[in-house]
């Protein structure tokens, strides 16, 4: 059968469907249960969390499901850790967004000593927790975290946006890759070059990856019906991972005005911006994006701290020009369903695609 490989065995799933992970607080665990209830896997973004909040989420998970589930981090990339900006580059980022704030009545942030979780600690918690599934971005674990993954049984699953990082991740012993192109919604993850050099699309970076690794493939990127799924097996992937079609489901976290804008969007309305994290990240294009994507400074985590408090407002107040929107270019296909519904629906459709490629239907 399709659905019974190498990739659904390890990680012990009914349908090639991995749901894409939220980072900054947009995850949420009904999703992840409802995901992975279904017989794909959920996923939860937890690098915003510190050790507290991961056991915590890890906890909540496990009491609701038996089913497998993945955690993702961010592995710590070039300066993340050691912010870039200086005093007066920082002050005159502030002064840039000074209207915002005081257009909102919010408070301007200062400057923290740290400006997320210790990475660390973070690694230490998933391990004692030890997630079925230990998925991760920007890079690759130490050999020993990779090797104490193994020893506890843990699945690990990288991130590539060129085949150079998935050989890479293969060579270090990753379990899975996720060939992620273009066309994704969210952070650009690239790791080895900047992020403007690692533009393939997915159906382009599917194969490539596919033929330069001996590890599983799973595609992502503008995947949100059976015909992409389809598609991406066809060129080579044991699995898909689905992001944006997720986000517009019954059970996930984000605001009703971000649902609505993903709906309602045009298909050319996506754009790669650093306005809300300083980082590329692929998103809808709203006031925000316009108006501070030009000028935002290449400079996370700085920018994503200085706009936290402006996105979180917006989302209190269901204001969607002012949210970071982040999805992808398959966004046109998303569905208001139930995510459980939605899995049974493309794995439905994954069937009559793969029924008409063999020549025997229509994939209309």
């Amino acid at each position: 059968m399709w659905n019974h490989d190498e990739l659904t065995r390890r990680l012990g799933i009914e349908v090639p469907i991995v749901q894409g992970p939220f980072g900054g607080g947009l995850s949420a665990v009904d999703l992840v249960v409802a995901v992975s209830d279904s017989g794909g896997l959920g996923s939860f973004g937890v690098h915003h969390l510190d050790g507290a909040g991961i056991r915590a989420v890890a906890r909540e998970i496990r009491a609701r499901t038996r089913r497998p589930f993945a955690l993702n981090l961010w592995i710590p990339l070039g300066d993340s850790n050691d912010p870039r900006l200086s005093e007066e580059q920082w002050r005159a980022a502030c002064e840039r967004l000074r209207p915002y704030f005081e257009k909102l009545g919010v408070p301007m942030p200062e400057r923290p000593r740290r400006f997320s979780p210790n990475y660390e600690e973070q690694i230490e918690t998933l391990l004692e927790v030890a997630p079925p599934v230990f998925s991760f971005v920007f890079g690759v674990p130490s050999g020993d975290v990779l090797q104490r993954c193994r020893s506890a049984g843990i699945a690990t699953v990288g991130t590539a946006t060129t085949a150079d990082e998935a050989k890479l991740l293969a060579d270090a012993g990753v379990d899975m890759v996720v060939a992620t192109g273009l066309e994704a919604g969210g952070h650009r993850v690239s790791f080895l070059r900047e992020s403007e050099d690692c533009l393939t699309g997915t159906m382009a970076l599917v194969p490539q990856i596919a033929d330069a690794v001996q590890v599983p493939v799973v595609a992502s990127g503008g995947i949100a019906d059976g015909r992409g799924v389809a598609a991406a097996l066809a060129l080579g992937a044991a699995a898909v991972q689905i992001g944006t079609a997720f986000l517009t489901c019954d059970e996930a976290g984000i605001a009703d005005a971000y649902k609505e804008a993903i709906l309602a969007a045009r298909e050319q309305d996506t754009r790669l911006t650093r306005a809300f994290s300083g980082r590329p990240a692929r998103g809808l294009v709203n006031r925000f994006l316009r108006e501070h994507g030009p000028y935002a400074p290449a400079a996370y985590p700085e920018v994503h701290h200085l706009t936290s408090p402006l996105r979180k407002k917006a989302a209190a107040s269901g204001d969607a020009q002012g949210m970071a929107l982040w999805a992808g270019q398959g966004h046109r296909m998303a569905r208001e369903l139930p995510a459980g519904q939605l899995v049974e629906v493309l794995a439905a459709e994954i069937d009559m695609a793969r029924t008409a490629l063999s020549g025997k239907g229509d994939l209309r």
